[in-house]
């Protein structure tokens, strides 16, 4: 049975040869290839920068911790200043995050899938005045669920990557983002819009759409899983410049590009170019 677009970014359903049946999500980069970029980006503009990364203790936060290790390369047993992971049971992060600050290493890597890790990571770095260059885990970079917890002030200045165009309940010459309130609007009226989860579930179902769409009137399982996995250049509405799904037999990943966002204090905002993974 085709598994399409999984709600995860483990670099594991990129595995064709062994989950032949599976494929990622279609909104981000996986989790190593997103950490590589966020490494890439800080280097670019502090090469003698000292990373911390407060990493999630299952899969994902060691693949993201994985992702730093391997862009740094032979740099990173002395470029890492420290890395400290956290449980999801744990009822806070404020230990850990008060350990990295004393490194007072230059770039601050939060790396959880939790929300509400995420917004204690942010709040409590600032609580101390430590102001390193801060990354946030692309699937935390919601103004809901992290951002207006942590404090707006205190997230001012968060980076994180993302593909698909920041939110904005005002749109101005965007189409695309007025289609998607408009729909928010008639079908779900009581969501929090700010809430990215309805930019994650209208972009998958979009996706799912231009899939169908491309298999015609053969929809067997096979069918299905051979033209999921042969996507070529197909645009969504919602995705940011440059960027479209793309797929080969060989590499599952519809998406391997994104954009530094980064938090103003009220909006997540472009901060760069195009920036291309591996």
């Amino acid at each position: 049975m085709p598994q399409i677009f999984l709600i995860s970014s483990a670099s594991k359903w990129n595995d064709p040869a062994n989950m032949p049946w599976s494929i990622a999500l279609p909104w981000a980069p996986n989790y190593t290839s997103e950490a590589a970029i966020d490494v890439a980006y800080a280097r670019a503009r502090n090469p003698n920068a000292r990373f911390a990364v407060l990493y999630q203790n299952d899969d994902a936060g060691k693949e993201y911790l994985r992702g730093v290790k391997e862009a740094l390369g032979a740099d990173a047993d002395k470029a890492i200043a420290m890395a400290s992971s956290f449980e999801v049971a744990d009822p806070t992060v404020d230990s850990q995050v008060l350990t990295l600050a004393n490194t007072k290493a230059d770039v601050f890597m939060i790396y959880s899938v939790t929300p509400r890790a995420c917004a204690q990571a942010i709040r409590k770095a600032h609580e101390v005045g430590w102001q390193p260059t801060r990354f946030l885990a692309s699937g935390c970079a919601n103004k809901a669920t992290v951002m207006a917890p942590a404090g707006l002030e205190a997230g001012k200045g968060v980076l994180s990557l993302g593909a698909l165009k920041p939110f904005v309940e005002a749109p101005k010459d965007d189409p695309a983002m007025t289609a998607y309130i408009d729909f928010m609007k008639k079908r779900l009226p009581n969501a929090d819009i700010n809430n990215v989860a309805g930019l994650y579930g209208y972009t998958v179902a979009e996706a799912l759409v231009a899939l169908l769409k491309q298999c015609k009137d053969n929809l067997t399982r096979e069918n299905i899983m051979a033209q999921a996995a042969n996507l070529k250049n197909v645009p969504l509405s919602l995705l940011m410049p440059g960027i479209t799904l793309n797929t080969t037999p060989q590499d599952f990943r519809p998406i391997k590009d994104g954009y530094m966002l980064q938090f103003d204090g009220n909006d997540w905002v472009i901060a760069s170019e195009l920036l291309r993974g591996t």
